[in-house]
C-alpha cells in the first residue's frame, strides 16, 4: 500500500449497533496488517479505542493525538505507541491533518462531524489534496450524505463538491481504496492554514 499515514476520525462512543465496533476493528487491524500508521484522536473509548486497540494488537504503529484537557481527563489510550498532547481541539485537528496522507471517516457524532466538515472545507478552500472517504457501515452516513447533497442542490455548495470526498460501504471496500492510492503532496507553506 502507497499510503503510509491515515487518520481516522471517528466516534468516542459506540452507538447503539454492534456492527459499527465490528467495523472500527476491522479497519483497525487492516491499517496495522497493511503497514499503515494509524492517527486518531487518542482516546481509549467509544469506536475510537476499538480501531486503536486493534490496531495495536494486530502490531500496528498508532499515533494518538489529545488535547490536554481530555488527556487530564484519562480518557487517553495508554497503550498507543506515540502519545501526542495539545493545548486545543484546533491544534489537535491540525497536527492530524498534517501527519496523515488519507482520511477514514467512520460512524461517530457531532466531533466526528467537526472533523469531517473541517477537513472538507480545507480541501475545498485548496489546503490540501487529501483523500476523505466516508465509510458508510451499515448506512450510518446516510444524513450526512444527504446533507452535502443537498447544499449542492440549493446552491449553497459548488458541484464540485461531489469530488472533495468518496463514499466506500464498509471497511473492505475502504481498505481497496486505500491500496489504490498514492500519497498526495502538501499545499504549498504559503497556502496553509
Amino acid at each position: 500500500m502507497s499510503i503510509a499515514t491515515a487518520a481516522v476520525f471517528c466516534g468516542s462512543r459506540h452507538g447503539d449497533l454492534s456492527g459499527y465496533a465490528e467495523a472500527a476493528r476491522a479497519l483497525g487491524s487492516a491499517l496495522a496488517h497493511a503497514g499503515v500508521r494509524l492517527i486518531y484522536g487518542g482516546g481509549a473509548v467509544g469506536l475510537m479505542g476499538e480501531v486503536a486497540g486493534a490496531a495495536l494488537a494486530a502490531g500496528g504503529a498508532v499515533s494518538g493525538i489529545i488535547p490536554d484537557f481530555l488527556h487530564t481527563r484519562e480518557v487517553m489510550h495508554h497503550g498507543v505507541d506515540e502519545l501526542v498532547v495539545t493545548g486545543s481541539m484546533h491544534e489537535r485537528k491540525a497536527l492530524m491533518f498534517a501527519r496523515a496522507e488519507a482520511f477514514l471517516i467512520l460512524p461517530g457524532g457531532l466531533g466526528t462531524f467537526d472533523e469531517l466538515m473541517e477537513i472538507l472545507t480545507w480541501r475545498q478552500l485548496g489546503l490540501h489534496d487529501k483523500p476523505i472517504l466516508i465509510v458508510n457501515v451499515l448506512g450510518w452516513a446516510r444524513a450526512v450524505i444527504t446533507m452535502l447533497e443537498t447544499a449542492v442542490e440549493q446552491g449553497f455548495a459548488a458541484p464540485s463538491t461531489r469530488g472533495l470526498y468518496e463514499v466506500v460501504p464498509d471497511v473492505p471496500a475502504a481498505l481497496a481504496r486505500l491500496q489504490a492510492l498514492n500519497p498526495v503532496a502538501e499545499a504549498p507553506e504559503s497556502a496553509r492554514f
